[in-house]
């Protein structure tokens, strides 16, 4: 299945190694004017070869819109359909691992499953296929923003290397930095790392953590459409993902519950609040109104240039060395991602819960 959400509705489509990645998206409402400079800035927070943290493909991940927008950008209500020109591929760099499983990537699974692998550059299991979740993520972060929801992610780990749980940081200067990671010491330290990493032909996991504010008490439904369970589902799609925590997640099992109860409060206008939020903002699958935080893991790219043991598409033991431009920690131009599904999954809440 290649479409994503209930009401506001994504499908994607295209290859890594493709003429290009596209999407049709469904139920946006007419009316709202499309800022295409901030748009484009999004796709570039995206693409590769932005620094030397990130894979050296050049890819400037222009969007062409095809339909659903005036010729002033306003949207019609109509669905949106977009394309995104693939411009830098070197199916070339594959030529050598074609017949084999390279581990770490989808090509056993992808073989078993159709009768074929995704060894030239990925296909769909390529990080290349969330360009469309992210023009898609940048007209729903403008239509939130109507609702002054704002949608932070950051980088806060990477490798050994992580924010201590006390660190205060500013999530909304992410992007300043060249690690993602909004504090001076730690994006320093990251960016060494991550050199070090790729000079020996490795790679290194990363976590992205996720704030949101704006969103009102009362969004998401209390068994399986739990807004938990819907921000859960939608970062575990994004290929690379292997761990998604909500609020203080893990932490809470060694916790009791009078740590982990966040308890309530009056203001002097009469209006709730919570004095801690280790739920992360969500109780019951419903939204609090209190802030929305989460993290989500990436694994290491798996295409490394050392050498692994693998077997080929025809039963052979062999061994693999894996060239071409990736990057050594995916989770950096992850976080732009992240903050594109999230607003996906936020604008579909948003247009059940519309008066």
């Amino acid at each position: 299945m290649n479409t994503f959400g209930n009401y506001v509705r994504l499908t994607t489509f295209g290859e890594s190694h493709g003429l290009g990645i596209g999407g049709v998206l469904d139920g946006i409402p007419s009316g709202l004017a499309i800022d295409l400079s901030a748009l484009q800035k999004m796709m570039g927070h995206r693409r590769p070869g932005a620094s030397d943290l990130t894979s050296v493909r050049n890819e400037s991940d222009e969007v062409t819109f095809l339909s659903g927008l005036t010729e002033e950008y306003v949207t019609t209500g109509a669905p949106i359909a977009y394309f995104v020109e693939n411009r830098d591929v070197r199916s070339s760099d594959y030529d050598a691992v074609r017949n084999l499983f390279r581990p770490g990537h989808a090509d056993y699974t992808y073989f078993v499953k159709y009768g074929h692998s995704t060894a030239s550059g990925g296909g769909r299991s390529s990080a290349r296929e969330t360009v469309a979740r992210c023009v898609a993520g940048a007209i729903a972060l403008q239509w939130l923003a109507q609702r002054g929801i704002k949608i932070y992610p950051y980088i806060c780990s990477v490798g050994e290397l992580s924010l201590p749980e006390w660190t205060e940081v500013d999530p909304t200067r992410a992007y300043d930095f060249s690690s993602r990671c909004p504090n001076e010491a730690l994006d320093k330290e990251i960016i060494r790392l991550i050199s070090s990493i790729r000079a020996e032909g490795d790679s290194i996991g990363g976590v992205v953590a996720c704030k949101v504010e704006g969103v009102p008490a009362g969004w998401g439904e209390p068994i399986y459409d739990k807004l938990s369970a819907r921000l859960g589902y939608a970062m575990l799609s994004i290929n690379g993902v292997k761990g998604f925590e909500f609020g203080d997640g893990f932490r809470t099992a060694s916790m009791t519950g009078s740590k982990a109860n966040d308890a309530m409060a009056l203001r002097k206008d009469g209006s709730p609040y919570f004095l801690s939020n280790h739920a992360g903002g969500i109780l019951g699958g419903i939204s609090t109104g209190a802030p929305i935080f989460f993290r989500t893991a990436f694994k290491p790219t798996p295409s490394i240039s050392r050498p692994q043991q693998t077997i080929s598409s025809d039963g052979h033991a062999a061994t693999i060395e894996i060239a071409g431009r990736h990057d050594p920690c995916i989770a950096i131009r992850a976080v732009a991602v992240v903050e594109a599904i999230t607003a996906l999954v936020l604008a579909d809440y948003m247009a059940l819960s519309r008066d």
